[in-house]
């Protein structure tokens, strides 16, 4: 399945690139599941989508959970959360 992946603020900086499109294996079915697969690439993308840190996620410009489904060709968003005052 293909998916055009942003990255957003912080974790833009720290990948250095600011979207992607991938082809995923079979076995990525949600966002956890996508966010454990980009993790194992190592260097940046372990330190910046490492368990128990902060990172929100959004498919389909809607705000997505860890068991959130993938579907063909979606977008989906990573990115800190954000704080406001």
């Amino acid at each position: 399945m293909k998916l055009t992946i942003l990255y957003f603020a912080s974790l833009r900086e720290a990948l250095g690139l600011d979207r992607e499109v991938v082809e995923i294996p079979s076995q990525v079915k949600t966002v956890g599941d996508l966010r454990d697969w980009l993790r194992v690439r190592g260097g940046a993308w372990e330190s910046a989508l490492a368990q128990g840190r902060s990172v929100r996620a959004a498919v389909a410009q809607r705000m997505a959970a860890p068991d959130t489904e993938l579907t063909p060709d979606a977008e989906v968003a990573f990115f800190p959360p954000v704080t406001g005052g």
